[in-house]
Parts: C-alpha cells; sequence; structure tokens
C-alpha cells in the first residue's frame, strides 16, 4: 500500500528519479514525511507506460567516492504511486488539483521547458509548453477553493522558480484569469528557485543484465548516479520537507547565487580549464587525468590557488573543492574529455575567464595554471578535434594568438593585456609539448 499522495512530479527521467524522488523515498523510510508522488510525463512521448509496466517502481544505484571510501549503494524505489499522461488523460491530470493533499511540485522539463509560448491556449487539452501546464493546473488548484504549493524547479536554468511563475503570471494575463486568481498565484504558491548538483549517469546499458543479477529481478527503468549530491532551495519549507534532518546535503537560502557562482567557477570551471591540455597529453577521460599526478597536481593548484582565493577562501568553498576531486576520481563514471570539449570558447568565457579577471585585479597579475590554460585552449582549436560553431572553428585554427585574444564576441571583452603570458606558454606549448609545460608549472 503505497502512501498518501502529496507530490505532484513533471518529468520523469533519470535525474528526477536519481535525484529528489531517491530523497523523498528515503523521507519515508526514515518516517520523518509519508507522501507518494504521482509523476505528470510533461511531453507527448515519455517513459510513463514503461515505468507503469513495473509498478512505478525501480532500482537506483549511487556509486562514487565518498571520504576516500569507494561506495556502491542500491536503493529500491517505489514511492511513485502513480503516473499521469496529460495528452491521454487530461481530466486525469486537472483533476490532481481538487486533492487537498497534493503539497509540493517538483519538476525538471529541460533548459527548453521553462518558456513561454504564446500561442498556447487554456482550452488546449492540454498546452504545449510547461509552464501554460502548470497555470492551468493551478487555476483549477484556485476555482477549488484550495491552498496553494511549494514548488521546486530543478531545471537548470538561472532564478529557475522566478522564471516559471513570471511565465506563469504571463499566461493568468492572457487568458484573462482575473485579479483573484493572478494574487492567489503570487500569494498561496512558493515558486522556490533551486540549484541541483549530482551527476547522474541513467539507465547502465553495460552493465543491466550485470546489476539486474545482482538485485535478482528485471528492471527496465533502472537507474544509476553518482554518490554526491547538492541542493540549494531559495526559501525555507524544512518544516514541511525535513530534509536536512534526513541527513541529505540540501541549504535553505534566501539566495542560491553564490552556490551556483561556486558550482560554476570551482566544478565546472575546474573541468574547462583541465580538459584540453589533458587532450593534447593524450588522455582521454577525466578519471585518466585524476591518475595522472601531473595532471591531478596542476589541477588541485588552480583550484586552491587561484580559483578559491578569488571567490572566496573560506571552508565551505575548500570542501566544495575537495569533493570535486572525489568527483573527478568516480571510478564508476568515464567522463569523455572531448564531451566535456565541446563549445570550449563560450564555456571558458562563463567558467573560467571571470576568475582570471578578478584574479588579476586583487593580485595585480594574471594567475600563471588558468592563464595556461587559455594558451591550452587556443593550441587545442590548431587541431583537427575541436567541436564547436563553424565560424569559431575556422577563425581559431588559422587565427594568431593576438588576433584570438582580441575578440570581444568571444571573451565579453578585448583580453589583448593576455598577451604576454598567454602567448609565452602558447608558445611552449607548440615547441616542447604540454608535459613540459606541466613540468614547469609545478616546480
Amino acid at each position: 500500500m503505497k502512501a498518501k499522495e502529496r507530490i505532484i512530479q513533471f518529468g520523469e527521467g533519470g535525474f528526477l528519479r536519481g535525484f529528489v524522488d531517491y530523497f523523498f523515498q528515503k523521507l519515508n523510510d526514515k518516517g520523518l514525511f509519508e507522501g507518494s508522488v504521482v509523476v505528470v510525463q510533461p511531453i507527448k512521448t515519455g517513459m510513463c507506460e514503461m515505468l507503469e509496466a513495473q509498478n512505478c517502481e525501480y532500482n537506483l544505484f549511487l556509486r562514487g567516492v565518498d571520504n576516500g571510501k569507494v561506495v556502491d549503494e542500491h536503493t529500491h524505489i517505489d514511492v511513485i504511486s502513480r503516473c499521469i499522461n496529460p495528452y491521454e488523460d487530461y481530466e486525469g491530470y486537472l483533476s490532481l488539483a481538487k486533492n487537498p493533499d497534493f503539497r509540493f511540485i517538483v519538476s525538471n522539463t529541460t533548459e527548453a521547458g521553462i518558456v513561454y509560448e504564446d500561442d498556447n491556449k487554456l482550452s488546449d487539452s492540454p498546452a504545449n509548453s510547461f509552464p501554460a501546464k502548470l497555470t492551468a493546473l493551478l487555476y483549477e488548484r484556485f476555482k477549488a477553493g484550495l491552498s496553494g504549493f511549494i514548488i521546486l524547479s530543478c531545471e537548470l536554468v538561472d532564478h529557475n522558480g522566478e522564471e516559471l511563475l513570471k511565465c506563469c503570471k504571463q499566461y493568468a494575463s492572457k487568458w484573462e484569469l482575473g485579479a483573484d486568481f493572478a494574487s492567489w498565484l503570487e500569494k498561496e504558491n512558493s515558486f522556490c528557485s533551486t540549484l541541483v548538483d549530482r551527476i547522474v549517469t541513467g539507465f547502465p546499458r553495460d552493465e543491466h543484465k550485470a546489476l539486474e543479477e545482482r538485485i535478482g529481478q528485471k528492471d527496465n527503468m533502472m537507474d544509476t548516479a553518482e554518490i554526491f549530491h547538492l541542493w540549494v532551495i531559495q526559501g525555507n519549507h524544512e518544516d514541511e520537507l525535513p530534509l536536512q534532518k534526513a541527513g541529505f546535503n540540501v541549504v535553505w537560502t534566501d539566495n542560491v547565487d553564490p552556490y551556483k557562482k561556486r558550482k560554476v567557477r570551482i566544478l565546472n570551471g575546474a573541468h574547462t580549464s583541465m580538459v584540453l591540455a589533458a587532450r593534447l597529453y593524450g588522455l582521454e577521460t577525466v578519471g585518466e587525468c585524476m591518475k595522472d599526478e601531473k595532471v591531478s597536481s596542476l589541477l588541485r593548484k588552480s583550484v586552491f590557488e587561484e580559483i578559491i582565493p578569488t571567490i572566496g577562501d573560506t571552508e565551505d568553498n575548500r570542501k566544495f573543492g575537495e569533493a570535486v576531486f572525489e568527483r573527478f576520481s568516480n571510478p564508476f563514471i568515464k567522463h569523455q574529455l572531448l564531451s566535456i570539449a565541446l563549445n570550449s570558447v563560450s564555456k571558458f568565457r562563463a567558467r573560467v575567464l571571470p576568475t582570471i579577471l578578478e584574479y588579476k585585479v586583487e593580485n595585480g597579475k594574471y594567475p600563471e595554471v588558468l592563464s595556461f590554460s587559455l594558451a591550452a585552449l587556443i593550441a587545442f582549436y590548431k587541431t583537427d578535434e575541436a567541436n564547436d560553431g563553424e565560424e569559431i572553428v575556422k577563425f581559431m585554427k588559422s587565427a594568431s594568438v593576438a588576433d584570438i585574444l582580441k575578440r570581444e564576441d568571444y571573451w565579453g571583452e578585448d583580453l589583448s593585456d593576455m598577451y604576454d603570458i598567454v602567448n609565452r606558454w602558447f608558445e611552449k606549448i607548440e615547441k616542447d609539448g604540454v608535459a613540459a609545460c606541466y613540468d614547469e608549472l609545478l616546480k
């Protein structure tokens, strides 16, 4: 017998099943919360049918390195009570609004999910966009005279909760749903912006049969993820959803932005600044980088001597930095350098360059390792492995270092002031190779 339905979940993909459904499962198991999840399939083609074929149950394997130990944890997830496909049962979807037990809505409809599409109508059954579907559901809730929801957006969009509310308000206005509904929408519902952090590797194609044998059951919805998790949520609803009490790495805050900055600068910045030189050096995966003494030592130097001192040398940031090294060393994840190298120019601009420029302001000179990583980016784009926009690839392959650094449209500003340090490392890469650069940087 499944618990009372209390959570509506938009999305049935690997991420939500490896992240929030795991939390809800454990909250129930620990007796800290009683409630099951109803999954709504947000787009026409999805996996609800497959999930229902196995009574909405599946197995999750969390694997990785935690405090130096290899962890391989198996959980049977049975917190989902049923699935609703609004494209086949729209009335069933709207009827969720009339059940007063529902209190939470979670969503992950991808970055393309939180968009306002002007041609969506209230009479559509269902509307195409996720915010339009949600507005229709919330309007039914309002008409039923019931209280609102705590809405937790997990999409990888800045200020995702605020953006979702903005779209819903636009539909409320466009559909002329009235001032009372517009007021209820804002006052009775809590649209929480959140930051999610966990690598969910999804269905384990290569190991599926072996894992089925290990647990002694068939499972076509099996899911895998790393052990690390972080959920930063704007607001504080710990009294209703005791995630911290359950021991999860969950932060309730009035501002998600500093946590986003930390993730982008340390985790993503470390990835982007490491991979291109490592690829030129002949490595293929992040795991190989961590096992290579030169690459891992240099990465440690850039993270703890350049990146963290620039964004704030706090205990929390250092802990996060150490966790990054454990995550990169995860033996269960084969993360290809070439897949991380995709669109490296825009990634470098967002993830690494702000640290370089702030370091210069604070220290009066450019950071050596991160400047070398820009030289390595330029050298990598001279090879045939670069994968980026057609114009970028063509220009970078033939242009001089000076001309590349001048491209304000690439970097957001003219980087000619970096010419001396970047060109010095670029020439050394071309003449002596990356290994010689590593040796010099580690002296």
